[in-house]
């Protein structure tokens, strides 16, 4: 992992860079989980690289009463969704009962949409007992990330590696005791945002996605799949 900010000419360039990365810590049987939408195109170069399979991550924030941006925490898609959230933010808030409950279940309708969008009646590969590489195009907060860590650690996964092209140095430490591994090849100070470190980060669209998952089908990607530029949502 380098301090130096490092510049990627988009998420594919990054992907593979990343998969070299991985590839050196010589994980058995790894399973690569995507952060949609932008994680997506870095995953799935991730997958095809290292011959694994390649599952999607839904997650869904769970916004403040009135102030939706403020995360009390988040849903985290599964076979059984899990609600994980920030025992600070809710100390602050203190939403209801009735709120949470509402809003949990709308976010639940909502990761059941996409999950239907992008991948159909495809089968949940799930993370029990696996290698899980969690990928996303960068991280800002952590907050997403942290939130998929500790969903995946309930459902039973036998390991957790955290893998991102960049990410600020107070988002890794705050992960570092959460995970197993850490692959992260840029940690720049100070890091203003998750877009300046890539030459094209054009937002990941709904169909790009669906496209990625389809190549993907199947037990590996395939190390011949290729695809070309795409670019964000803004990472946590």
């Amino acid at each position: 992992m380098s301090h130096e900010s490092l510049c990627f000419a988009d998420r594919v360039d990054a992907g593979r860079r990343l998969a070299a990365a991985i590839a050196r810590e010589g994980i058995a049987d790894p399973l690569v989980m995507a952060l949609p939408r932008g994680g997506v195109p870095v995953a799935f170069e991730v997958a095809a690289i290292l011959d694994a399979p390649l599952e999607l991550l839904i997650v869904r924030k769970i916004g403040a009463p009135g102030h939706a941006e403020f995360g009390l925490g988040a849903l985290v898609d599964g076979d059984e969704p899990q609600l994980v959230l920030n025992a600070e933010a809710m100390r602050l808030v203190k939403p209801s009962k009735a709120y949470l409950e509402a809003e949990t279940a709308r976010q639940r309708l909502e990761l059941e949409r996409r999950r239907t969008l992008y991948l159909g009646d495809r089968p949940r590969i799930s993370a029990e007992k696996r290698n899980v590489v969690i990928v996303d195009d960068g991280i800002a907060t952590g907050g997403t990330v942290r939130a998929a860590v500790q969903a995946l650690r309930k459902a039973g996964a036998a390991a957790l590696i955290v893998a991102v092209p960049v990410a600020p140095p107070s988002a890794i430490a705050g992960l570092r005791h959460q995970i197993d591994r850490l692959v992260c090849l840029a940690t720049p100070h100070p890091f203003h945002a998750v877009s300046i470190h890539y030459v094209d980060f054009e937002q990941t669209t709904d169909a790009e996605v669906i496209a990625l998952m389809r190549r993907a089908k199947g037990e590996g990607a395939g190390k011949e799949v290729r695809t070309g530029s795409t670019g964000p949502d803004q990472s946590e």
